[in-house]
């Protein structure tokens, strides 16, 4: 790889970025270079990987064609290791914090843009650069991603594509379901599908409520630090005045006069070269000049699986195990997978990934990011009486980091998405529509056909809202200013809900449920000069694979996709006619597949508007073979666990294996699921539960330097066949090393041999760890200085020690492996490091501070029930989600776990329904000509059940000309969480103090440009518009938890872990975290009670969160989410006490109390009601803690008060002044 040429612009980007940080589209990106691409799984490439033998049968819906996936040499010829691996690796490694690196460009030599020739230039993603979490840009890197390698020398290896009518059943037989034209066919023999769809209550989430976002428009000059992206060196003004009285303890990260502005007039322009990261902040460029691809291979972390060493390897026989069982009998029935149209696995699986209408003349994709990817070529050869045939299908499959082809090419902006993707081949990203797509064809088919009612669609709300403006009719609620220093309770009394698009009644029924997609403003600006203006963050947050209780799941051989963008067919499409339908996103004129005729709710023909699929805008569909690059995985679970001194001495084993125990069955999976076993201290122990075997074996391999697998075939095992062999182990499990003394933890080494173990097949590595890994590779050592836990100023260690942790991740989601990590610790264990195996590789962490089985009964139960949900819930494996929005929009920062496989494609080697996604948007060309916009996100996964799935959520907003109009639309939750994870980013590419700052100007600029669009604005007035008003009050909050917090003793691992949380949780539980929720539960009653499972549930008032809303006669509950706290007041009345707590008076509550005892009284029922229904659908168990007035423990309590002052951060009001003086600078 030549060193990267030089940007045509010098370095302009000693600025922050705009943004606070995130994944950037193109941060980690892994392209693939021209040419063959290596053999891969449903996601991203590999070696010579063969089908493993424990695939058992095939799903009863997939259908392996002979031929579709023989060892043929073109489909299992791998490329040189430096071809295959060596871009995807190219600097990867350098800076430990980001996703991918791309190498430096300042001193690229001349010509390197040509060292990969075939194929135009790509788009090129701007965000951030080599230091994941870097917060300066710079524009003179930048990362290729296109792919334009061709698949035709893959075509012998498949089954030769037939041409059929829309009467043919040749779909049946395996083929890629293609169409190469649409004849007229009787409908008696077309091949309609099947549809799953439970009916919707009148209730239903769809549609009923829309997100907003926050805008505030100013005329003020950019604050330097802020989240703008205009080319300024962060200067650091005078800091944040701390309270009146406490000046000594003011932090210096409050520093109101270095402002951070949300201009996106700062955003990198097309000729800068950028390169983004995983976490999507703008980061400096690279000065290692070395960052070559020989770097990062020259000490590969993974090697392949050893044979047999010399290194020992101790048999043992496990105490404790039966050996009188009768193995089980060969003959064993293999259980069928459930019908896709099964209600009970409707029910169970409710992922759905896109599948598209294939072509007769186009070969099987041979990556995942041409299953889902953007768009094949078009065809146009098309005539006016043969439409074109659809191109063949691009199913959002989990990529692989596949190789990279970073060399350098002409620096541009990517173009909107829709249009241009990695995948399309030369020649094709600026292709225009057929000439005919807009004309009605002559085929008799269309010949007379009128066009006719339905919903709106694009074509039709065009005029309906050509006139929308707020200011032209009378001011709406969101509108209405409010002086903020004179309202004191802005706080509602009922929960805060996401504001409803400004569309029509028919659009607002269709549109997307906000719990799974919401947009941060509801109207989106026409121009980025507006949104500029208006001062407020743009973008998603998504939560794709939520658990639904409606969801329609259709089975059909057509899914109808834009033959251009790749966009799924959804309600806010237009049709031109019977036969041809108008994309919503790239506007292209697609023809309407016969299948696509017949409604199979209705049973009627003629009306493809009526389908589900333009009906629904969440939907799931079973996917064909078309969107398989192998068979689909079966579930794999694989368990490594610490067993050193600390672990057993805390106790986690036992809960854990009976865990275990009692869901074993209830594990998602077929037939065919599997799972393993590994232990560790200072060498690995592999457990052989073999079927056949009396009793369980222990393997021991103490060389720790040089890892291998003892027996590869017999350490995952089926989990069926083998289950009374498991059941002995997990028996066995907590008392095995009861008289350890090893102290040692070699966590790095058991990693990589779970690694080597998994890779055939992938699946969800589960690593409980209990202290500071001491052996090996990716050990780790104390950086923590207790001393500086209060510290006001620089808080330091917030990114990764080693990149060996992030290496690993990588090469798991390589492998279609996820890794979760439980930390059960008590002591300082590096989670800034440790932490990178989970965010890289899709996975989860879930973090126990102080565990102790006895010493800690309430984190020990926490621990017991989120394993209950841990090993219940919905999976999906090898999944990509792609996210598709209008021309003239893009995106570029990606917020949570994952990989970033090309500008808007996310590989998630596991995906889970507890799992959140931010993403962060620019207007790249004005929205002029069209009055609504729409953002679509499907998501690809193999189901437990080992099908294929694609599940689509499309949104649909109005666009905007007024400032005003902006403003209404603000969806205030929706911007915090996105401003979190932004914080969090510069917080570690930057600082902590940078990142205080960044969202204290946020809001001072937001509301200064609101201040400037509001006449007779009295000077000493902190004037906020309805919509915004808890924008301060949120903001506070923000600055007082855990990861943002100074002044307050935070442990390292705490804040980290706080951190974590804001990158990964869906917003309806961050904003739980960020302001919990007050109520008062002494005077509960049934007014205004729901009913829930025959139950009835009250509903008190919210209560703001200071102390003044406390009275010693009451008891308050505070719900924060992952923990709850129950304060009695030292007057609290005696029968509330024993009514509910089972105390006789206040005197006699233990200091340490956190169950509320099931009583028989009314006051009891209805606080247990109450916190029931709180705590369920919850992703963490939360802790209740029962906190006495006056009591040690009500300090935590208190602490999240945060209208009241502390001894290091502002009151409300106190910050309501501080940001008026910011504006009347």
């Amino acid at each position: 790889m030549s060193a990267p040429a030089e940007s045509p612009h010098p370095a302009a980007s000693a600025r922050i970025s705009p943004k606070l940080g995130g994944a950037t589209a193109s941060g980690a990106a892994a392209p693939a270079g021209p040419g063959p691409a290596p053999h891969q799984q449903n996601g991203p490439a590999q070696n010579q990987m063969q089908v493993p033998s424990g695939y058992g049968v095939h799903p009863q819906n997939y259908i392996a064609p002979s031929g579709h996936y023989p060892q043929g040499p073109g489909k299992m010829t791998s490329l040189p290791l430096d071809s295959q691996c060596g871009d995807y690796y190219s600097g990867l490694y350098t800076v430990p914090t980001q996703n991918v690196v791309t190498p430096n460009t300042a001193n690229q030599q001349p010509g390197a843009q040509h060292m990969y020739g075939r194929g135009p230039p790509a788009p090129h993603i701007v965000g951030s650069t080599p230091g994941s979490f870097q917060g300066a840009a710079s524009p003179t890197l930048h990362l290729h991603t296109s792919a334009a390698q061709r698949y035709s020398h893959f075509v012998n290896h498949y089954s030769s594509p037939a041409v059929y009518s829309a009467n043919s059943s040749v779909a049946s037989q395996g083929f890629p379901s293609t169409c190469a034209h649409y004849a007229m066919s009787t409908v008696s023999t077309a091949a309609y599908p099947s549809v799953s769809y439970p009916s919707l209550p009148a209730g239903d989430p769809y549609g009923q409520q829309m997100f907003t976002s926050q805008n505030a428009p100013t005329v003020r000059p950019l604050r330097e630090n802020s989240f703008s992206g205009h080319s300024t060196a962060i200067s650091h003004p005078s800091p944040l005045p701390p309270p009146p009285s406490h000046q000594y303890h003011q932090p210096q990260s409050l520093s109101g006069c270095s402002t951070l502005s949300w201009s996106a007039s700062g955003l990198p322009s097309t000729q800068h070269n950028i390169v983004r990261n995983h976490t999507g902040s703008l980061a400096t460029a690279n000065s290692n000049p070395t960052n070559t691809v020989t770097d990062s291979l020259s000490c590969p972390v993974m090697q392949n699986v050893q044979p047999l060493k010399s290194s020992p390897v101790v048999s043992t026989v496990l105490s404790g195990a039966s050996s009188t069982r009768t193995p089980p009998a060969a003959n064993r029935t293999v259980e069928p997978v459930a019908s896709v149209t099964q209600p009970s696995e409707l029910l169970q699986q409710k992922g759905v990934d896109s599948s598209s209408t294939t072509s007769s003349a186009s070969p099987m994709p041979n990556s995942y990011d041409a299953l889902e990817g953007g768009s094949y070529p078009d065809m146009l050869s098309s005539s006016a009486s043969s439409p074109a045939p659809d191109p063949a299908p691009e199913p959002d499959a989990a990529p692989a980091p596949a190789p990279a082809s970073s060399a350098p090419q002409p620096s541009k902006m990517a173009k909107p998405f829709g249009y241009g993707y990695p995948t399309l081949q030369p020649g094709y990203q600026n292709a225009t529509a057929p000439p005919n797509s807009g004309v009605a064809p002559s085929s008799p088919g269309y010949s007379g056909f009128q066009p006719y009612a339905q919903y709106p669609g694009m074509n039709q709300l065009s005029s309906g809202l050509g006139g929308l403006s707020l200011q032209s009719s009378p001011q709406p609620e969101s509108l209405r200013p409010i002086n903020l220093t004179q309202e004191r309770n802005i706080l509602p009394v009922t929960p805060v809900w996401a504001p409803v698009p400004n569309l029509n009644l028919d659009l607002k029924k269709l549109n997307c449920s906000p719990d799974s997609f919401r947009c941060t403003l509801t109207n989106i600006p026409q121009t980025q000069a507006l949104l500029n203006k208006a001062k407020l963050p743009l973008g998603l947050l998504l939560h794709p694979f939520r658990d639904l209780t409606q969801l329609p799941v259709i089975t059909s051989n057509t899914i109808v996709r834009c033959r251009s963008c790749r966009t799924y067919i959804n309600p806010f499409v237009s049709f031109i006619d019977q036969r041809r339908w108008k994309c919503n996103l790239c506007y292209r004129v697609n023809d309407v597949p016969e299948e696509f005729m017949y409604n199979p709710l209705t049973r009627s023909y003629g009306e493809p508007h009526k389908r589900p699929e333009v009906q629904n805008s969440t939907v799931e569909f079973i996917a064909s073979s078309d969107y398989m690059l192998r068979p689909p995985q079966p579930a794999v679970y694989l368990f490594v666990l610490d067993v050193s001194h600390n672990a057993v001495e805390a106790g986690y084993l036992t809960i854990l294996c009976q865990s275990l125990l009692e869901n074993l069955d209830k594990l998602p999976g077929d037939s065919r699921t599997r799972i393993g076993f590994m232990t560790f201290d200072s060498t690995i122990h592999f457990y052989n539960l073999q079927e056949g075997l009396s009793q369980p074996q222990m393997l021991i391999v103490s060389d720790i330097d040089d890892v291998f697998l003892p027996t590869p075939d017999s350490l995952l095992v089926n989990l069926y066949e083998s289950k009374e062999l498991i059941k002995d182990l997990l028996n066995a499990l907590p008392n095995m090393f009861t008289n350890t003394r090893e102290t040692h933890s070699a966590l790095g080494p058991a990693l990589q041999a779970a690694f080597k173990l998994m890779s055939p097949t992938g699946g969800r590595v589960s690593v409980f760890q209990t202290q500071l890994p001491s052996l090996g590779a990716g050990l780790l050592q104390s950086r923590e200085d207790p001393n500086q836990r209060s510290s006001t100023k620089v808080v330091q260690h917030l990114g990764p020690a080693t990149d060996f942790y992030k290496k690993l991740a990588l090469d798991c989601s390589g492998q279609q492996t996820a890794v979760d990590l439980f930390l059960l610790s008590s002591q300082y264990s590096d989670l800034a490091s440790l932490a990178c195996m989970s965010k890289y590789s899709a996975g989860c962490i879930y973090y126990y501070p102080s565990f102790h089985y006895t010493h800690n009964p309430s984190q020990a139960e926490k621990l017991q029930k989120d394993l209950k949900r841990y090993l219940t819930r919905k999976i999906g494996f090898e999944a990509v989600m792609r996210i598709r929005c209008t021309k003239g929009l893009s995106m570029h920062t990606f917020h949570g776990n994952f990989f970033v496989r090309s500008t808007d494609l996310l590989s998630l080697a596991n995906i889970n329904p507890d799992a959140g996604f931010a993403v962060q948007l620019s207007i790249e060309e004005n929205l002029t000509d069209t009055s609504l916009v729409c953002f679509q996100t499907a998501l690809l996964y193999t189901s437990s059940k080992g099908e294929r799935r694609i599940r689509v959520h499309t949104l649909c907003l109005p666009v905007v000309s007024s400032l005003a109009d902006v403003y209404a639309g603000v969806d205030v939750q929706a911007a915090i969480c996105l401003l979190a994870n932004m914080a969090v980013d510069r917080s570690v590419s930057s600082s902590l103090s940078d990142a205080r700052d960044a969202l204290v100007n946020a809001v001072v600029d937001s509301l200064s440009a609101y201040g400037s669009t509001v006449s007779n604005l009295q000077h000493s007035a902190l004037i906020a518009p309805s919509s915004l008003k808890l924008f301060p009050l949120y903001i506070l909050a923000l600055l007082k938890q855990k990861a943002f917090r100074t002044g307050t003793s935070t442990r390292l691992d705490d804040r980290v872990y706080a951190m974590c949380q804001i990158k990964c949780q869906p917003l309806i539980h961050l904003m739980k975290m960020i302001h919990p929720n007050l109520y008062r539960i002494d005077r509960l009653t049934d007014e205004g009670a729901i009913h829930v499972n025959d139950k009835v549930v009250p509903q008190p008032p919210l209560q703001k969160l200071s102390a003044e809303k406390l009275t010693r006669e009451g008891a308050f509950l505070m719900d924060c989410g992952s923990v709850f706290y129950i304060w009695i007041g030292k007057s609290c009345d005696n029968h509330f006490i024993e009514d509910v707590l089972g105390y006789p008076n206040f005197a006699s509550i233990p200091q340490k109390m956190t169950h509320l005892p099931e009583l028989d009284t009314l006051s009891s029922e209805r606080a247990r009601s109450f916190i029931t229904w709180l705590r369920d659908n919850r992703p963490l168990s939360p802790v209740l803690h029962v906190v006495k007035d006056e009591s040690p423990a009500k300090t935590e309590f208190f602490q999240h008060l945060i209208e009241d002052r502390t001894e290091a951060a502002f009151s409300y009001y106190e910050f309501l002044l501080h940001i008026q003086q910011q504006i009347c600078k």
